[in-house]
């Protein structure tokens, strides 16, 4: 049956009101042509407009009453009555078939292995290791010795290549194991914080077949690792009112350890929804929360 409508046309218009809502400072900041080295990643390393954002969508296979216009638009199809449309996974199986295939794969082989939660944040330091010049325009906060031998003393354990990529040479063979794009899904765990932010590329590359609570609840997710991540990098935020977790202390480390395994919970959650919705498969027992988004009402400021 499709949905009437007067129904999904309530849904679009909240849809985008809390999209309007999680994007507001980004955007009032970009209209002043004003930078923030912690949340205008969410809108420049995902690609992902505030505009494209708000746009609504039903689901793979959910069918909308009304809606020929939408055949128009990408992965839509006919649905059973003659005025209703419905996002096609099928469309999408053939169009994009290598990518169909790469999402699965980093969606099901994450969820099969067991969080690891000994990397502590420092694949920001391993970022800077030794380095004369730095991706932020941001002063370090133990400077460049003191970042240096935080990165001595401990053993680098990322398994996430987009981070790992970044590494400075001199950081590269610190690292427990050589990654490579090529093998990226061979290492993926849901423990790290870049695979839970991952979720929300994953959903934006799926588009019209991921529900907008599911979009937006991934976006959420990624703002709020997002913060993790860079209140445990080694840069100096506070004019951005940044406080850190200082990983190089005993107290710092059990406070990004507690709120990594929380990221993770969520994530996995997230991750199964993402499944089910695409796939039309069964969240597994324990993994059936709804709205992931709903644990945290902090906006990206």
């Amino acid at each position: 049956m499709p949905i009437a409508r007067q129904d999904w046309a309530r849904f679009e218009y909240e849809h985008r009101e809390r999209a309007d809502e999680l994007t507001a400072a980004h955007r009032e900041r970009a209209a002043r042509g004003e930078k923030h080295p912690v949340w205008d990643f969410l809108f420049t390393y995902y690609s992902y407009k505030p505009s494209q954002l708000r746009r609504w969508h039903p689901g793979a296979g959910v069918e909308l009453a009304d809606a020929t216009d939408r055949l128009a638009w990408r992965w839509y199809v006919p649905g059973t009555r003659d005025d209703s449309a419905a996002p096609d996974a099928s469309v999408f199986a053939r169009e994009k078939s290598e990518l169909a295939g790469l999402i699965e794969r980093m969606l099901r082989r994450t969820a099969s292995r067991p969080g690891q939660f000994g990397c502590f944040g420092l694949h920001e330091w391993a970022m800077v290791y030794r380095a004369d010049e730095h991706r932020h325009a941001v002063p370090l906060r133990l400077g460049q010795a003191g970042t240096d031998r935080v990165v001595e003393g401990h053993d680098l354990r990322c398994t996430h290549f987009d981070a790992f990529r970044f590494f400075t040479p001199e950081a590269v063979p610190r690292n427990r194991t050589s990654l490579s794009r090529e093998e990226q899904p061979l290492f993926e765990q849901p423990g790290c914080l870049h695979a839970g932010m991952d979720l929300y590329k994953w959903a934006t590359k799926l588009g019209p077949l991921i529900p907008g609570n599911l979009l937006l609840d991934s976006f959420e997710l990624a703002r709020d690792i997002r913060l993790l991540d860079m209140q445990a990098a080694p840069y100096d935020l506070s004019p951005w009112n940044v406080v850190p977790v200082p990983i190089e202390t005993a107290e710092g480390k059990a406070e990004y350890v507690r709120r990594q395994r929380e990221f993770a919970d969520r994530g996995a959650a997230l991750r199964m929804a993402l499944l089910h919705a695409w796939l039309g498969e069964t969240a597994t027992a324990g993994h059936a929360r709804q709205s992931t988004g709903s644990q945290s009402a902090q906006i990206v400021h």
